[in-house]
């Protein structure tokens, strides 16, 4: 790439948004997620979901993609009845990232999942969720509600990506009430935390294909793993 910077794709909500006096659907992504990769050094553009069919002209422009956090996935995805917590099922994105996800890894692409994007991952090479963590832990330690995101260590496994780009520990900053059962396979765990819940999964091998359970764009004076996602895209 010659030193330019990559243009890095992220994948986005799409939901019914009220705004002044407009109530209609539309497309977002909070702006962080955008300003980590921008801080980073890498140029943001942002995917709403759409026919499948545009994801190989899109993937052409592109140099690297986030899978972004959001709504639950939908159970039907990994063999199961939904949980009556359990989101509504927002088809068109779950489609629309899975068919990104695979194409960006059929091309070689770096991708970074977020969140709801480590639970694509997951889902797209044949694992499952738990889909209500309170059930199988007792406690609401990772969804505080209300918009509060709560920081709770992790351990990092030796010899994984994960590890070599935070260390063997880091306190990170988690929103979710569902997370990854059965892993999918040839992933690679990453990071759990003290609960036993596996905070962050990755592909072996020489490709940029990683993915955390928590939110590293709330926390964007530490930008490692946005870092190493430009780098790998450069």
């Amino acid at each position: 790439m010659n030193g330019s910077k990559p243009v890095i794709g992220l994948t986005m909500y799409l939901e019914q948004v009220r705004t002044g006096i407009w109530d209609i659907p539309a497309a977002y992504l909070p702006a962080d997620y955008f300003e980590g990769v921008a801080l980073a050094g890498g140029i943001p553009v942002l995917l709403p979901p759409q026919p499948v069919d545009a994801v190989g002209r899109v993937l052409d422009s592109l140099d690297g993609l986030v899978i972004t956090g959001g709504y639950d996935l939908d159970p039907a995805a990994y063999g199961q009845q939904p949980h009556p917590t359990t989101d509504a099922p927002r088809t068109n994105r779950d489609a629309w990232e899975f068919a990104l996800l695979r194409a960006a890894l059929d091309r070689g692409l770096p991708v970074l999942g977020i969140c709801r994007g480590a639970q694509v991952f997951n889902v797209a090479f044949g694992g499952t969720l738990h889909q209500h963590l309170p059930e199988v832990l007792g406690h609401n330690g990772h969804r505080a509600g209300n918009g509060v995101f709560s920081r709770l260590p992790v351990r990092t496994v030796a010899g994984t990506r994960v590890a070599a780009l935070i260390g063997d520990t880091a306190e990170v900053p988690c929103y979710h009430h569902q997370a990854i059962d059965k892993v999918g396979d040839g992933l690679v765990v990453g990071a759990w935390d003290v609960d036993g819940v596996v905070e962050a999964v990755e592909l072996p091998g020489d490709a940029f294909a990683v993915a955390v359970q928590w939110h590293p764009e709330k926390t964007l004076d530490d930008l490692r793993l946005f870092s190493a996602l430009i780098d790998a895209a450069r």
